[in-house]
């Protein structure tokens, strides 16, 4: 489509201009956080307390208005070909260069926004599917770019470290898998895993991080076939240390244990075993079945395979820290070939140190600090102190410190109860307030014990005699019992329902009585209150008639006051005693005063008519002879005036006759030109002419002789039609004399 190359050409076109500015600055990176916002408040008070050097201003100038430009370019872009199916593949590819563009110049900002522009890009598909341009993403290939895109946000998200931006386009792959009908490819879903697990080991989950890893190893060893053995190797090996790395007990706060956060957790939980396409949470136990089910540890590096044993099966405290050490040594030798085991490290000596202190408690009452610390030569006493803080509070782990004597103690408190969920490990004898729950099992069983002694077999036997007798004795007599007390039942519910029928009809006869009585009374009120109304209507009728008669009075007298007449009539009377006045009087007041009037005005104007006459007259006298001068200055500027156009029009016009005549002999070089391209023409197109009219006859004598030949073919068969049809005429009516004479003649 051309819109695409338009597109194209306008992208391409701002990301040169923005290469261009970059090459010219030397600032490689913006130091404004939104491009939406360029001019905050702090950045001008910053800018007014900090020095800023020629350069600087140069780079903001160059670089920074094209980068905005080209994140406007994207945004515009995308927004322009959302939700249409025919620029598919332009908007996803307009999409990923933006997320390149914001991976190249560091915009965490933009990033977010463009993210947030794809979602309801997505959720504006969904709503508005009934279009006719609009995507289907029912389609394998929309699903399959839709899924590249969020790949490549992901895999953005992860680069510019923006884990909650990651985890939003986790959350939309997912989305986008339970949309697709079929199975993802395995190469994306190999893929997907792989930065997923990225996401939860930056989050601090290394539970799901473990998970994530155990799919992806699950996935490949069952969809890749060319899977070569050290590729194997590798993965089982992270898949080992990451399984071992994942903490023994999940680190809770003491507000977290107030809270009661364990819904909270375990509503994350489910919602993060979802994106793993998992039917329930998986847990540490879990993984670790799953590894020795699938024999994980077959395929393991040997310097690390005996881990497992050393750390989740053997039992040997003193040399448990020494060989999980060699094993540490040799991950930390492989940084350059395996990076990414060194973020195991950490996790694996905590463990261990919990173990260890798991199996010193069982072991013994109390140690020395000094002796415990040179069992753990990876971890300085502090950092150990710490860590045995920690067990003791979240690993219900009974131990104690004494800074007095530099001792631990273990297992003091015979009142302690361990939770259901406390870490399991190598296992060697119990602790003494296991001991005291495990003596109270033993004294359970020998009681039950006594009690059978106490009471033998026939005794239990009589007893079961005995009720059985008791048993057959009340079915002989239960059909009776129950008839007699069906029939007291049937007596209690007639004895209720008389009760309640009396108790209503005295009910209904003090209501009737009440009612009355309370009509009476509503009766002689509605009376008074009808007699009290026709009064008051009475005196509103007679104050109301007076009202409109005053108002009546008093409208009159303001019109007739507002009149000239009638302000000079009534002036030094004032409108309240004008109401008491009679109307005639008021009239014969405003007659007067009209007359009075009517006689000043008839001698003003009489004396004002005379001086008009006057004035005018006198005025006529002295401008007749100014008139006549100003006529004839007139008439000798018009004269004037003309002479001087009508010589311009004749100038001007002898220029345009010369320009005339100059251009006609201009053109008269060029007529035997035209008669010869005329003559060309007019050959050339009488040839077409005759040679279109030549084919136009042929064509009309042969349509002429065809239509001729088909007339005569039709007259020829349309006169042997005629001709048979006389002659089966003629044979029917020979037919019907012949019959007609027959029918005579037996008449006859």
């Amino acid at each position: 489509m051309f819109i695409c190359y338009v597109v194209r050409a306008y992208l391409k076109l701002a990301e040169d201009k923005t290469e261009a500015a970059k090459g010219e600055s030397q600032q490689m990176v913006l130091d404004i956080e939104d491009l939406d916002n360029i001019q905050t408040p702090e950045s001008v008070l910053l800018s007014a307390v900090s020095g800023e050097d020629t350069q600087d201003r140069t780079d903001r100038l160059l670089l920074t208005p094209w980068v905005k430009f080209l994140w406007e370019s994207y945004r515009q872009c995308l927004d322009l070909l959302r939700n249409n199916s025919k620029v598919e593949r332009l908007y996803h590819d307009i999409a990923q260069q933006a997320f390149r563009f914001c991976l190249q110049y560091t915009r965490k900002a933009e990033f977010r926004k463009l993210c947030d522009n794809l979602r309801m890009h997505l959720g504006q598909i969904q709503r508005h599917h009934n279009q006719s341009t609009a995507i289907n993403l029912n389609n394998p290939e929309s699903q399959s770019m839709h899924l590249e895109t969020r790949l490549v946000q992901l895999d953005s998200a992860i680069s510019m470290e923006l884990w909650q931006e990651a985890f939003k386009a986790v959350e939309d792959i997912h989305g986008l898998f339970s949309l697709s009908k079929k199975p993802p490819k395995p190469q994306l879903m190999a893929n997907y895993y792989n930065k997923v697990s990225t996401v939860f080991w930056k989050s601090g989950n290394a539970l799901f991080h473990a998970s994530t890893l155990h799919r992806l190893y699950h996935l490949s060893r069952e969809m890749r076939k060319n899977l070569s053995p050290d590729e194997m190797q590798r993965m089982s090996t992270r898949v080992l240390l990451a399984t071992l790395s994942i903490p023994i007990t999940p680190e809770r706060t003491d507000i977290a244990r107030l809270l009661d956060m364990d819904g909270i957790i375990v509503e994350k939980h489910r919602r993060l075993a979802t994106l793993l396409g998992l039917q329930a949470p998986p847990t540490r136990k879990s993984l670790m079945k799953d590894m020795v089910r699938f024999n994980v540890m077959q395929c393991v590096v040997p310097e690390v395979k005996e881990l497992y044993n050393w750390l989740e099966i053997e039992f040997h405290p003193l040399k448990l820290c020494g060989r999980v050490t060699k094993v540490l040594n040799w991950i930390r030798d492989q940084s350059e070939k395996e990076p990414e085991l060194q973020h195991y490290v950490q996790h694996l000596q905590n463990n261990t140190i919990l173990r260890l202190l798991q199996q010193v408690a069982q072991i013994y009452q109390s140690i020395e600090f000094s002796r415990l610390a040179s069992l753990v030569p990876f971890i300085d006493p502090f950092q150990l102190e710490r860590s045995i803080v920690d067990a003791a509070r979240h690993c219900d782990l009974q131990v104690r410190i004494d800074h007095s004597s530099h001792t631990l103690s273990f297992g003091s408190d015979l009142n302690y109860s361990p939770k259901e969920d406390s870490p399991v490990g190598p296992y060697l004898q119990p602790m003494p307030s296991e001991q005291i729950r495990s003596q109270l099992t033993a004294m359970s069983s020998a009681l039950a014990k006594a009690i059978h002694i106490v009471k033998p077999t026939h005794l239990l036997t009589e007893k079961e005699e005995q009720h059985q007798v008791a048993v057959s004795s009340y079915l002989k007599n239960a059909r009776k019992e129950h008839q007699r007390i069906l029939a007291r039942r049937q007596t209690i519910e007639e004895r209720k329902e008389r009760l309640e029928s009396l108790n209503v009809q005295r009910e209904k006869e003090e209501m009737e009585l009440r009612e009355a009585e309370l009509q009476k009374v509503r009766k002689a009120e509605e009376e008074r209150l009808k007699q009290e109304a026709l009064e008051r209507e009475k005196e509103r009728l007679l104050q109301e008639h007076e009202n409109i008669k005053r108002k009546h009075v008093r409208e009159r007298l303001e019109q007739i006051k507002k009149t000239e007449l009638g302000a000079k009539a009534f002036k030094d009377i004032d409108i309240e005693d004008l109401e008491e006045l009679d109307p005639d009087v008021i009239m014969a007041k405003q007659v007067e005063q009209l007359e009075k009037e009517k006689r000043e005005l008839q001698e003003r104007l009489k004396n004002q008519e005379k001086k008009v006459d006057f004035f005018e007259r006198a005025k006529r006298l002295e401008e007749i002879p100014l008139l006549k001068n100003a006529f004839e200055e007139q008439r000798i500027k018009d004269m004037d005036l003309w002479e001087v156009q009508e010589e311009e029009r004749i100038t001007n016009m002898t220029i345009e006759r010369e320009k005339a005549l100059e251009h006609k002999n201009r053109m008269s070089r060029m007529v035997e030109d035209k008669d010869m391209f005329l003559a060309k023409l007019m050959s050339s197109r009488r040839t077409i002419y005759e040679e279109k009219l030549k084919n136009f006859q042929d064509k009309l004598s042969e349509e002429r002789a065809q239509r001729l030949e088909d007339r005569k073919k039709r007259r020829k068969e349309e006169r042997r039609k005629d001709y048979y049809i006389q002659q089966e005429e003629e044979a029917e009516r020979l037919k019907e004399e012949k019959i007609r004479k027959g029918t005579n003649a037996e008449t006859d």
